[in-house]
């Protein structure tokens, strides 16, 4: 009878080091994440990738019409340089829309944010009882589309149909005209505020419950007090949070477009070029400039990496110093 020799421990881990390091074996496991990332790479070139490069390739051409026209001239596509982004920049209601949108961020940005923020804090506190109504309640306007919910305080502001002009005016006070020139800004930016709170409320209460309650109960019984535990525990934990939420908010305000374009029937103070999109608008779908068109919306893109990328730069920067 024929004895097998014993097969030591080693040699068991050295016989499966041997099968896992086949190349073929390798070459497979290699292979399976880009094969779950495949779907989303596809999807993100086709509708994301490719219309950018697309977009960038138009803002360098141009269309020149040649012969009398009415049918019969030719229209002919050449290239163009960076001559449709001088038309832009020296656009005279490009830099106006800028200041606007400036302006406008200045606004909504702090007050959305220090709202949602005060609101995660005050119910994280446990203070009141209707918290989980208090959430719903906050988040609702984030669910109501931007058209809709600019249509309601459209609604709102005009004098001769809202509520609340009729209860100031039965308090004996003058209703202000908020379509004025000096109103309209402040009416678009309420719709913004109003619409953002409750979503970066929601992530940035969502930061709060992963705090270990051990940290506030040690402050407390150390003599803290609630607003000591907010600004020294609690909002120093959940800054990667607030820094997301503002760069977010950040490239909404960039992008502001639904907000005006619907007032924009009920104010004649709200013009065609009130924002850069705006203007994207009205060059692609009212001119037929669709190079222009591009060229603007190119601008925007740069700008919104520019800031995006530039801020999370210098924080990061501030970051790693003070880890120093």
């Amino acid at each position: 009878m024929t004895t097998l020799p014993a097969v030591t421990p080693a040699a068991e881990r050295s016989a499966v080091t041997t099968a896992a390091d086949r190349p073929g074996r390798g070459r497979r496991r290699s292979g399976t994440p880009y094969a779950f990332l495949a779907p989303a790479l596809v999807l993100f070139t086709a509708f994301l990738g490719a219309p950018v490069v697309y977009a960038g390739y138009l803002s360098l051409r141009r269309v020149k019409v040649s012969g009398l026209g009415l049918g019969r001239g030719s229209r002919v596509e050449q290239w163009a340089g960076l001559s449709n982004y001088t038309r832009v920049l020296t656009d005279s209601e490009f830099l106006p829309s800028v200041g606007r949108i400036a302006l406008y961020g200045l606004i909504v940005v702090p007050l959305m944010l220090g709202g949602a923020l005060l609101m995660a804090l005050l119910i994280d506190a446990g203070r009141s009882r209707a918290g989980r109504f208090a959430r719903t309640a906050i988040f609702l306007p984030y669910a109501v589309p931007a058209v809709i919910a600019s249509l309601l305080w459209g609604f709102l502001y005009l004098p001769r149909i809202s509520p609340i002009s009729d209860v100031l005016n039965g308090a004996g006070l003058s209703a202000p005209n908020v379509f004025s020139s000096s109103w309209v800004l402040y009416a678009v930016a309420n719709i913004a505020i109003w619409g953002g709170m409750g979503f970066n409320m929601i992530v940035l209460y969502t930061a709060l419950r992963t705090i270990p309650g051990e940290l506030s109960e040690a402050a407390r019984i150390d003599g803290a007090s609630d607003v000591q535990i907010a600004l020294r525990i609690k909002i120093p934990v959940i800054l990667p949070s607030l820094i997301m939420t503002f760069v977010f908010s950040l490239i909404a305000t960039l992008q502001v477009f639904a907000e005006p374009m619907t007032l924009r029937p009920l104010a004649n103070t709200i013009s065609a070029t009130w924002t850069p999109l705006m203007m994207v608008y009205r060059d692609a779908f009212i001119r037929n400039d669709i190079h222009a068109a591009a060229a603007t919306s190119v601008v925007i893109a740069v700008a919104t990496f520019a800031l995006s990328f530039g801020f999370l730069k210098l924080v990061g920067s501030r970051a790693f110093r003070q880890e120093d």
